[in-house]
């Protein structure tokens, strides 16, 4: 197949708009919740998706590679529709037939379901720029609007630190390198080092994934920086 051959016109919002990924993205969402765990439906996937794509942009890759990963983002938690356990893998499967499905081309299916299936920490590795994009999309998602538990008193430590995290924003500092994740949390709901207790496995996870991108990757948490 020739290089313009590998790549497909399938876009982030004709992805968006498919019946199969909205009910997976609801349903998947909806199952979490029943266990306990924080929002990951459209909000989440949905900023997931702007930020990998945004990542790739300041760092000047192909547009069609931007675009990949803004598809990688909204659809790379749809594995919890069939469990939490190994939910990457789960994700890359279904992925795989959704994508092939709607017509994309098995070179970006790949770049896809590669990414997919490497964005959790437990054995999740930047294999390419879509997977390393995905990554820090998706580990620098805390915010206090994820959590669903209204009763304070009764947050475990996921939910405090969450809801202690006022502002999240992930920086890319194009001419020094550096990909900065830039946190404001309110100490009085959840200390600093709860934050690392629970998310030190994710930060060591987009440290190498800023470094395939060759960047720096730094943590900034009520204007210190930590990382």
């Amino acid at each position: 197949m020739d290089e313009k051959n590998k790549y497909s016109n399938i876009t982030l919002e004709e992805v968006k708009k498919n019946s199969i990924v909205n009910v997976f993205v609801r349903s998947a969402n909806d199952y979490l919740g029943t266990l306990g765990y924080t929002e990951h439906g459209v909000r989440h996937v949905g900023l997931v998706a702007s930020i990998a794509e945004n990542v790739l942009l300041y760092l000047d890759y192909p547009k069609r590679i931007q675009e990949l990963a803004g598809i990688a983002g909204y659809i790379h938690d749809i594995g919890n529709v069939v469990n939490r356990q190994d939910h990457g893998q789960s994700a890359a499967l279904l992925a795989m037939r959704l994508l092939k499905d709607i017509g994309m081309t098995p070179e970006e299916i790949a770049l896809i379901i590669s990414a997919i299936g490497n964005h959790e920490e437990q054995s999740g590795d930047p294999v390419n720029p879509i997977a390393a994009a995905l990554i820090l999309a998706d580990k620098s998602d805390v915010h206090k609007t994820r959590v669903r538990n209204r009763d304070i008193s009764k947050y475990d430590i996921h939910d405090r630190v969450n809801f202690a995290v006022e502002r999240s924003f992930l920086k890319v500092i194009k001419e020094k390198k550096i990909i900065s994740l830039q946190l404001t949390i309110d100490t009085q709901i959840s200390k600093v080092m709860e934050y690392f207790e629970i998310f030190m496995s994710r930060m060591l996870m987009c440290r190498r994934a800023a470094s395939f991108l060759n960047c720096t990757f730094e943590l900034i948490i009520n204007e210190r920086k930590l990382l």
